[in-house]
């Protein structure tokens, strides 16, 4: 079988194009999660930005989601302010969609 090294191409470039707006949907849900998690946390303005940050950081130490959720887990129980892991994971499925839409929207 000789594939056609145009429809190849396309293929690849597909793949890069569907990854590079994975990679900035999940990091636009971790920017909604570190702001969402800093108002639960009572930070704010500038400090609650830079939190957001670290937290988008934070997804880059391994793959999936258990960095970020570990991340936020842990500012929670340093604060003692309590947050269920079912809570945490369901507000970033609801964040995740809102990311999709905030980045659809332009």
């Amino acid at each position: 079988m000789v594939l056609d090294p145009k429809k190849s191409k396309v293929h690849e470039q597909d793949h890069a194009h569907r990854h590079e707006s994975d990679f900035r949907v999940v990091a636009r849900r971790n920017k909604l999660l570190g702001l969402w998690a800093a108002g639960k946390l009572g930070i704010t303005g500038a400090d609650a930005e830079a939190y957001a940050k670290q937290v988008v950081a934070s997804d880059l130490e391994e793959p999936g989601d258990e960095d970020v959720i570990r991340k936020v887990i842990r500012e929670f129980e340093s604060r003692g302010v309590a947050l269920d892991r079912g809570e945490l994971v369901s507000e970033m499925d609801t964040l995740l969609d809102e990311a999709r839409r905030q980045l659809a929207e332009g």
